[in-house]
C-alpha cells in the first residue's frame, strides 16, 4: 500500500527536479547569449563611431558593396529561424521524422548562407588589411559566420541524438537552447546587414 503511494510521488519529484535543472541550464545559456550580445554591441558601436567620424573610410577604388546577393542570403538565413521553430514544434508533438526534416532544412539554409558569404568574400576588391573598413567588415562578418557555423554544429549534434531511443523523453534543453542560439544569430545578422549593406 505504501509503495503504491510513494512510487507516483517519486516519479513526480524526479520530474520536478528535471524541470528545475533544465530551467537552470536555460538561464545559464541566456546569460551566455547576453555576454555574446555585449561583444557584438561593442563591435557595432565601434563600426558606427568609425563610419560617422570618417565619411570617406572605404578602401581606395571601392565605392560600396553589392547588395543583391547578401539580401538573398539574409532572407534565407532569417527564414531558417521559422524552420527551426517548426522543428521544435514537431519534437513537442513527438514527430521525430518532421523534427529531423525541418532540422536538416535549417542546416542546409545555414550552410547556404555560409557559402554565399564565402562567394562574396572571394569577389571583394579589398582584404582584412585594407584600412579600418576592411578590418571592421571582415571582423564583423567573420565573427558572425563563426557563430553560424557553431549553430550548424549544434544542430547536427541534436539531430544525431534524435536517433537515440528515448533521448528527448525527459526534456528538450539541447533543442531549445540550440534554437534560441539560432534565433540570436539571425537577429545579429539583421543588425549587421543594416549597418554594413543598407547604411552605405
Amino acid at each position: 500500500m505504501d509503495s503504491s503511494i510513494k512510487t507516483p510521488q517519486i516519479h513526480h519529484a524526479a520530474h520536478e527536479h528535471g524541470h528545475d535543472e533544465e530551467g537552470s541550464k536555460m538561464f545559464g545559456f541566456i546569460v551566455f547569449l547576453l555576454s555574446e550580445s555585449v561583444i557584438f554591441l561593442s563591435f557595432f558601436a565601434g563600426y558606427i563611431i568609425y563610419k560617422t567620424t570618417n565619411p570617406n573610410w572605404l578602401p581606395a577604388g571601392v565605392e560600396g558593396l553589392e547588395i543583391v546577393a547578401p539580401t538573398i542570403n539574409t532572407i534565407i538565413l532569417v527564414s531558417s529561424s521559422f524552420v527551426i521553430y517548426l522543428a521544435e514544434r514537431c519534437l513537442q508533438q513527438h514527430n521525430l521524422a518532421g523534427f529531423r526534416i525541418y532540422l536538416l532544412a535549417t542546416m542546409a539554409m545555414g550552410s547556404y548562407f555560409l557559402y554565399g558569404q564565402y562567394v562574396e568574400w572571394s569577389q571583394l576588391e579589398f582584404g582584412f588589411t585594407s584600412g579600418t573598413y576592411g578590418g571592421m567588415f571582415y571582423l564583423l562578418t567573420g565573427f558572425h559566420g563563426l557563430h553560424v557555423f557553431t549553430g550548424i554544429l549544434l544542430q547536427s549534434m541534436i539531430l544525431i541524438r534524435s536517433f537515440i531511443p528515448g533521448n528527448y523523453d525527459n526534456g528538450h534543453f539541447g533543442v531549445n537552447s540550440t534554437s534560441l542560439f539560432w534565433h540570436f544569430v539571425d537577429v545579429i545578422w539583421i543588425i549587421l546587414f543594416i549597418l554594413i549593406y543598407v547604411w552605405q
